[in-house]
């Protein structure tokens, strides 16, 4: 595979797994990869004892309700959705789908990152963030070696 059509590849794959659109992963895969996130963040975020019982459930509801957005999206276009759209509004429909998920999961993000700063200092809220993005190219990485973030 060329590079660019590699960069493209692994930028889509990025995208997968950032918006969870991976109805594909077990529940016992999506569980092994929470779990591996949960290690990665808390080596990467120091938490106290006091921090982390207030922060723990609060992230996984968090997370709890963006897979519950990602799969009512999942619902509607999933791996058997024909994708070559037949007219210009199921293509519309589709792409106002896919901007209407991707504003609940800001307004989520948003909600969350608001309540974390009632519990974290806003460091650590941004450490949070950091960590999250580093896990997902270490996953990558791990699923290709060779793969570089820019």
């Amino acid at each position: 595979m060329n590079h660019t059509y590699k960069h493209i590849f692994f930028s889509l794959l990025l995208l997968l797994f950032a918006t969870g659109i991976t109805a594909q992963i077990s529940d016992a895969k999506k569980d092994k990869i929470d779990a591996l996130r949960a290690v990665f963040i808390a080596k990467k975020v120091p938490l106290t004892d006091q921090e982390s019982r207030a922060f723990w459930p609060l992230y996984n509801e968090m997370n709890d309700k963006l897979d519950a957005n990602r799969k009512t999206f999942r619902l509607q276009y999933n791996a058997n959705t024909n994708y070559n759209f037949a007219t210009d509004k199921e293509a519309q429909a589709y792409l106002n789908a896919e901007l209407n998920l991707r504003q609940k999961e800001f307004e989520i993000y948003k909600e969350y990152y608001d309540k974390f700063q009632k519990i974290l200092p806003v460091k650590k809220v941004a450490e949070l963030r950091r960590a999250e993005e580093d896990f997902k190219k270490e996953l990558l990485k791990a699923i290709d070696p060779g793969f570089k973030a820019n």
